[in-house]
């Protein structure tokens, strides 16, 4: 239908009522005058006079077309002449005989054309389609609760709002301002050189041998070749608590008591003491072991000794029959020696590789010798044991110079839970309770302690400074430093353990009521 348009109204156009007196000759004067000039023998060029433009390149048809405006343009102007017309390059004077060149247009410039010259009479729509936009986001707002067209997934827009009364609740709200507790962590610093250094003169340089122990009173015992020194770690003090009557005589293991006021000693001359360390009295002397007493653990007032043969023996202080039980198992010296926190069983270990576990005496029992698991994976000498304070039931060990591993062993089943290999020996273990946490002791060949988070066994520090082998280590009472013995004759607290202040806070009600619980044994 458009095509239709166009052409009636280039018709309409085009029709005048007087005759063009400027314009191209007639078709049927040109074959009249072809006719003429042929039978005459006269030039085609007589008509030159027409001004017709031709190509210099005869035959060749336009290769474009102009567009339809221009040629009713072209058409329309006053005195208009036919050179101008004649732009569309006429059709060569050798081809007279032909008409002239009409272009043939599609469907798709007919309707360009159409549009272009219904452009202008065309009202303006402008204001129709600001309404209509207006409306569009009227409605946007109203169903989505924002325009979608300026809506963006991620975008800037100030601060975020604050939750009411400072409240933060991740289920609640989706954004808050205020600070989380997870922001506010930071990362906990531990320190690579030692808080304090002793010196330890004359120390046994003896891989076998239990010569440190810190009392829950604060205060740590030393044994120095044939003397025991306390230092009190509160006010500085070191007091000399005794000496050996013959000099070729050594202290080989020293044990403090849960209250902290007795300490056992064992020596070398195969018997074990029970000192008062207020009184600094020697109340009582203990002999029923064949060899030296290298390892001492206590159980509430019953006190466990291991020697160089192999047996241990169960010492009740209150009774003057002391020794109530010899436990035999271990072939060659038992140089490790623990009970568990809650008391129900008793670990150790011998320098023929292997760990005992022995059930806890019943009351009035004295022939119950038999161990409940015997733990045969190592391969070196385990004097290293240590029982996990939050799990009564797990136990650590760690083998010498020959395995060189820390296995962690659960004791109701006797099974491995896990190995790591240390490359390095190992000579003590002690759990930290402030960040669950375990602490290793090494000799040969790395002379350090190393810091290992439990259960992932995940390394999480080491602490260097001892420039000879480490022999025992022990942790202070509120597990916020441990302190190293080495050969090198020196004693390094390492405070590596330290709680927050609000948590130490928090935890004031347990130590009183253990305290109170160890009077009353007394």
């Amino acid at each position: 239908m458009a095509q239709f348009g166009l052409e009636n109204d280039i018709s309409n156009t085009l029709k005048l009522d007087i005759p063009i007196t400027n314009a191209p000759i007639a078709r049927w004067q040109r074959k009249a005058s072809s006719s003429n000039t042929s039978s005459t023998g006269l030039s085609p060029m007589k008509y030159a006079n027409t001004s017709l433009n031709t190509s210099k390149t005869p035959g060749k048809t336009p290769s474009k077309t102009p567009g339809v405006p221009h040629v009713m343009a072209e058409f329309l102007s006053c005195g208009a002449d036919v050179t101008r017309i004649g732009r569309r390059k006429a059709t060569p004077s050798k081809m007279m005989g032909e008409d002239r060149f009409i272009p043939v247009r599609n469907e798709k410039q007919m309707e360009v054309a159409s549009f272009l010259l219904s452009k202008e009479t065309r009202p303006k729509e402008e204001s129709v389609s600001a309404v209509l936009l207006e409306q569009q986001k009227t409605w946007s707002i109203a169903l989505n609760g924002c325009n979608l067209e300026e809506a963006r997934i991620l975008q800037f827009s100030g601060k975020p709002t604050v939750n009411p009364d400072g409240q933060h609740n991740s289920l609640k709200s989706l954004y808050s301002h205020t600070i989380t507790p997870m922001s506010t962590k930071k990362t906990r610093h531990i320190s690579s050189t030692a808080d304090k250094i002793l010196d330890a003169p004359d120390v046994r340089d003896d891989f076998y041998l239990n010569l440190l122990d810190w009392s829950s009173r604060n205060v740590m015992a030393v044994a120095l070749k044939d003397s025991v020194y306390l230092w009190d770690a509160t006010q500085g003090n070191i007091t000399h608590l005794m000496t050996m009557d013959n000099d070729v005589d050594y202290i080989s293991s020293l044990s403090w008591a849960k209250e902290g006021s007795y300490l056992a000693v064992g020596t070398s001359d195969c018997a074990v003491q029970l000192w008062d360390v207020e009184a600094e009295k020697c109340l009582r002397s203990m002999n029923s072991h064949s060899a030296r007493v290298s390892s001492m653990s206590w159980n509430s007032h019953i006190l466990s000794s291991g020697s160089r043969s192999g047996q241990i023996h169960h010492h009740d202080v209150r009774v003057a029959e002391h020794h109530i039980l010899t436990l035999q198992g271990h072939s060659q010296e038992v140089c490790g020696l623990q009970w568990s926190p809650d008391g129900r069983y008793l670990a150790s270990g011998g320098n023929d590789n292997l760990v005992y576990i022995w059930p806890r005496v019943a009351q009035g029992r004295t022939d119950v010798s038999q161990s409940l698991h015997t733990l045969s994976l190592h391969k070196g000498a385990v004097k290293a044991l240590a029982w996990c304070p939050w799990q009564s039931n797990i136990l650590a060990s760690g083998g010498g110079t020959l395995d060189c591993h820390i296995r962690v062993w659960n004791v109701n089943s006797g099974s491995c839970l896990s190995s790591l290999d240390t490359q390095s020996q190992v000579s003590a273990l002690a759990f930290a309770p402030n960040y669950k946490e375990l602490v290793s002791a090494h000799g040969f060949t790395q002379h350090n302690l190393v810091i290992w988070k439990y259960p992932t066994m995940r390394r999480v520090s080491e602490l260097n400074g001892h420039m000879e082998r480490v022999l025992n280590i022990a942790m202070s009472p509120d597990g916020s430093t441990v302190a190293s013995l080495s050969a090198d004759e020196s004693i390094r607290m390492w405070k590596s353990f330290e709680v927050d202040p609000k948590k130490k806070s928090k935890d004031k009600t347990p130590l009183s009521l253990n305290t109170a619980l160890t009077r009353s044994i007394r």
